[in-house]
């Protein structure tokens, strides 16, 4: 719907709605709209034609498929600042069921622009294996590499293609609260379930700075807030959660630092998912956590559905040599050498990401022929040569 406004053309059709602007906002040079939910036809202009290549850099027409998602639009309304509290909170309480959510890669084309065809696959498979929701440029789908309008195009497309079978969580974090609040208000007006906020990093702030900013995002819409000071460098205090768990906006925690600190907040009637795949089944069934945001399930999705749906030791016990390779070195490393491995994405990396080194490699194939019958859509299996893989500076 943002690219029906500006003459752009998505790599998909869009349906059409009567337009009515509520309110617009700018960032990166990108404005959307809100619309109102009757389908309807557009004035025809030329503007509204739109060209053969989408304005955002990251997109190339690719063809394909469109879901029959719930609009955009019936979304941002459910998300309106002026529906009342307790709406807010039967909502909140919606997402907060999500027991496996998958940090979806974000697979490329030779040329570093996102490949929507395999990243619809990717998608495809998630969902089949019974995924209950979609981190979009999450750290794992390196939206710290991608511009704010990759980045909510990228969002745009999930939804339309995806929305009516899977939870979408846009990644709409930022060390700067303008930022973050912007990017939030962009993501809902596209139509995402929630957003994933991360404290503010690198410049750290107060305790009570964190509280604001959490405050700040949260009244965009629901949100999971996201701790892991092995990124950020600060951890985010208990006080600041707790103040924060009444707020009907707030979904929980993934959290980082450990099953204690996740009993701790469950026992005090806080949400948490955790966000370490090798605690994840502890977490999940010792320790009171939802589920698990996970990196692992982008490989292995069933095998990790069915560890949080019910205590399964043994097939814990099955993926622990492989979480251990994937996190040998910084995700998403790990994750987007095995995905080419496979055989499941082109193998294309933007800098400063590079793949797991030929000794690495090597050892991971072990590993993963090990776990083959859980991973979708795998083909051969290689340690593959050097030359294969391309780092792309530039894109």
């Amino acid at each position: 719907d943002v690219c029906l406004m500006h003459g752009w053309a998505l790599p998909y059709p869009l349906k059409r709605y009567k337009y009515i602007s509520l309110s617009k906002v700018s960032l990166g040079g990108l404005t959307t709209a809100f619309f109102s939910s009757s389908p309807g036809p557009v004035p025809t202009a030329p503007a509204m034609q739109g060209a053969s290549l989408c304005r955002s850099p990251a997109f190339q027409a690719q063809p394909t498929r469109t879901s029959a998602r719930r609009s955009a639009c019936s979304t941002s309304a459910v998300l309106a600042p002026s529906r009342s509290v307790k709406a807010a909170k039967s909502h909140t309480e919606s997402l907060q069921q999500m027991r496996l959510v998958t940090a979806i890669k974000t697979p490329y084309l030779a040329s570093g622009k996102f490949d929507l065809v395999t990243y619809d696959r990717l998608v495809d498979a998630q969902i089949e294996a019974g995924v209950d929701g979609l981190i979009i440029g999450g750290t794992t789908g390196e939206g710290q590499l991608m511009s704010w309008d990759e980045h909510i195009m990228l969002i745009a497309h999930t939804v339309n293609s995806f929305g009516d079978r899977v939870r979408v969580i846009g990644n709409t974090g930022s060390n700067s609260t303008r930022e973050a609040v912007h990017a939030s208000e962009q993501g809902f007006a596209v139509g995402m379930d929630a957003a994933l906020h991360i404290n503010p990093y690198y410049g750290k702030t107060s305790a009570v700075g964190l509280a604001t900013h959490f405050q700040a995002v949260l009244a965009e819409g629901p949100a999971m807030l996201y701790n892991v000071p092995g990124r950020t460098g600060q951890d985010i205090p208990d006080d600041v959660i707790l103040a924060l768990r009444s707020h009907p906006n707030l979904l929980g925690v993934k959290e980082c630092t450990g099953n204690a600190r996740i009993a701790g907040y469950v026992g005090r009637g806080v949400t948490c998912w955790s966000g370490n795949d090798d605690e994840a089944h502890a977490a999940r069934h010792e320790h009171g956590a939802q589920g698990v945001v996970s990196v692992t399930s982008n490989l292995v999705p069933g095998a990790f559905a069915a560890l949080m749906a019910r205590r399964d030791d043994e097939l814990a016990a099955k993926l622990a040599d492989l979480i251990a390779w994937l996190f040998a070195e910084p995700n998403p490393i790990g994750l987007n050498t095995a995905l080419a491995m496979c055989g499941l994405v082109k193998p294309v990396f933007r800098l400063p990401y590079v793949p797991l080194q030929r000794e690495q490699r090597g050892a991971g194939v072990k590993i993963l022929e090990a776990v083959r019958e859980f991973i979708p859509g795998v083909k051969d299996i290689r340690a593959m040569e050097d030359d294969e893989f391309t780092a792309l500076a530039s894109f």
